[in-house]
């Protein structure tokens, strides 16, 4: 996934991402700001996963949305 484009259409993602990951918070989406791999980090934080779980899960979500 090209980073650039992640950070560029964050804004527009992030109703779609708490859809998608209800125990996120808005400080958690402020927290983001765009960064893939801080998602990545916030998703392993509340929901257990590990960082090649919250990578896979980040890309096939976006890959449906066909951010990359």
């Amino acid at each position: 996934m090209n980073e650039d484009i992640f950070e560029g259409k964050w804004k527009e993602m992030q109703g779609q991402v708490k859809e998608w990951w209800g125990k996120l918070t808005d400080d958690d989406l402020k927290q983001v700001d765009g960064k893939a791999d801080q998602l990545v980090g916030i998703l392993q934080q509340r929901y257990g996963y590990t960082k090649e779980q919250a990578e896979k899960e980040m890309n096939d979500k976006l890959e449906a949305l066909k951010v990359h």
